[in-house]
């Protein structure tokens, strides 16, 4: 395996998790909070596809999809405090973001050489990323970092376990 495999693969599990956790909730239930000064899913949801569009614009700019006009505000850090429904997207919307991340992400590793992977973050990333191949692989794990949250979310609402 290459590591734009491994890559690939651990980007496939991650929105697996993601896409598993969200499958049943409605639109209703992505505005619950796990807890007191958590954000609700939706939010995070929005977060996790803005964050994702930004991180590839600034290692693959031109690969990044499109987000509706006010979507990076209404994910915002200003914004985590609404609860107003209009201010999200409904499940499947974000799913469809999540879709069209995946093929824009996995163009833009396609487009790498070994060496594109190998050169520095943008410095603003590289405290935790040191090089672009780290930035992909955090693009390919961010979601698992939210996933943790979506669970109590699913035990209040009395949800199966599905993974």
């Amino acid at each position: 395996m290459h590591g734009k495999d491994a890559i690939r693969q651990t980007y496939d599990f991650s929105r697996m998790v993601l896409s598993s956790y969200v499958s049943d909730l409605s639109d209703e239930e992505l505005l619950t909070r796990p807890a007191k000064g958590c954000n609700h899913v939706a939010w995070q949801l929005g977060h996790l596809i803005t964050a994702e569009c930004g991180l590839l614009h600034s290692i693959a700019p031109g690969f990044a999809v499109a987000l509706p006009e006010g979507f990076v505000e209404k994910h915002s850090k200003e914004n985590t405090a609404s609860d107003d429904p209009a201010d999200f997207a409904s499940r499947d919307e974000y799913l469809g973001y999540f879709a069209e991340l995946k093929e824009a992400a996995f163009k833009a590793l396609d487009a790498q050489t070994d060496e594109d992977l190998a050169k520095q973050a943008p410095e603003h990333l590289r405290q935790i990323c040191p090089n672009v191949g780290g930035v992909f692989i955090l693009i390919a794990t961010h979601p698992m970092m939210h996933a943790g949250q979506f669970v109590p979310v699913r035990r209040v609402l009395d949800k199966p376990v599905l993974i």
